[in-house]
């Protein structure tokens, strides 16, 4: 008899009937958001969940589903994980990094130059019917090229962004739980590694790429902010969350930094409402890896997870506390 599985979110038609050939699968391709309540009833009896990160799990869920013994994130992220709990559960955990990285990388790019260069605002200008004119100081933004890019955060999608710098002959800081190899810091564009207070100092342009944990909760709220230049320009791709969004509001509404790019928010799909009563902020809705090409191979990535870890094999991406 096959494990059965829930698929809790909705995914690719084509990976659902990939899992139909190890799996008696449960899928939710109406995708419905589960309260922790309905996300127990489902996983009941269930050996797998291919989930997101709108699935917590924690010992509260763990202790109703004793059949669990596999959760595969379709995500690099994994703070919708208590990975203490799963271990305590027997539980395995694993997520689907390096398939996204150069994707994401192409987004930060995005966003970053649609934020210096004030894109989203004039493009709302000229809709409203306001250009009736050129003017020589119409949205005027800081230039990319021959600046500062920082760099909080330089694991593989840090890395992938620092290289695609080159072309726009930046000088490249970083800061990072510890400093990578010199190889490392060459391909990177010879990226310099600094102090998170030197980085905000001096930085054109920071980019926020790290991982979500209590200990970066709130990496840059009022001081940071305060250190940063006011010229300067703020993209966070990682988490929300990693952004005191109350300090960034005030900041920018203040014009004590020039502009933000915002691909993710403190308690998202929800966000703070002041955000859409600023100019000075582009937002999208946690669409960094949003090709298609690396959102299947995500899919994939987690069913292969899946898969291995409920044959008896070690999945490809196991997580370890």
């Amino acid at each position: 008899m096959k494990p059965a599985i829930l698929v809790a979110r909705a995914i690719f038609p084509e990976v659902v009937s990939r899992l139909h050939q190890h799996f008696e699968v449960e899928s939710n391709q109406d995708d419905v958001i589960f309260t922790p309540a309905e996300l127990a009833q489902r996983l009941a009896g269930k050996a797998g969940i291919l989930a997101t990160g709108s699935a917590r799990i924690d010992a509260a869920l763990l202790q109703q589903v004793p059949e669990l013994k596999m959760v595969a994130n379709m995500a690099v992220g994994y703070d919708n994980i208590d990975l203490s709990a799963c271990s305590a559960h027997g539980v395995m955990a694993s997520n689907t990094p390096d398939v996204l990285n150069e994707t994401t990388a192409d987004f930060g790019w995005a966003l970053m130059m649609a934020t210096a260069r004030r894109i989203t605002e004039s493009e709302h200008w000229l809709r409203a019917g306001k250009w009736n004119k050129w003017r020589y100081d119409y949205f005027l933004g800081p230039d990319l090229h021959g600046s500062t890019l920082g760099i909080i955060g330089m694991g593989r999608i840090g890395q992938a962004i620092a290289r695609r710098s080159t072309g726009f002959n930046m000088r490249v800081i970083y800061h990072n739980r510890s400093r990578i190899t010199p190889e490392l810091e060459a391909q990177a564009n010879n990226a310099s590694y600094v102090s998170k207070e030197e980085l905000l100092r001096q930085a054109d342009h920071v980019m926020l790429v790290l991982p979500y944990s209590p200990a970066s909760r709130h990496t840059i709220a009022t001081a940071e902010l305060a250190l940063m230049k006011p010229t300067a320009t703020l993209t966070n791709l990682a988490r929300g969350g990693i952004v005191d969004d109350v300090a960034l509001i005030a900041a920018l509404r203040e014009k004590r930094i020039a502009a933000a790019g915002l691909d993710v928010f403190e308690n998202e799909p929800k966000f703070h409402p002041d955000f859409l009563t600023l100019d000075n902020v582009v937002l999208t809705p946690h669409i960094a890896s949003a090709s298609e090409k690396t959102r299947l191979a995500m899919a994939n990535c987690a069913a292969d997870n899946l898969i291995a870890g409920l044959s008896g094999q070690v999945p490809p991406n196991l997580l370890k506390l």
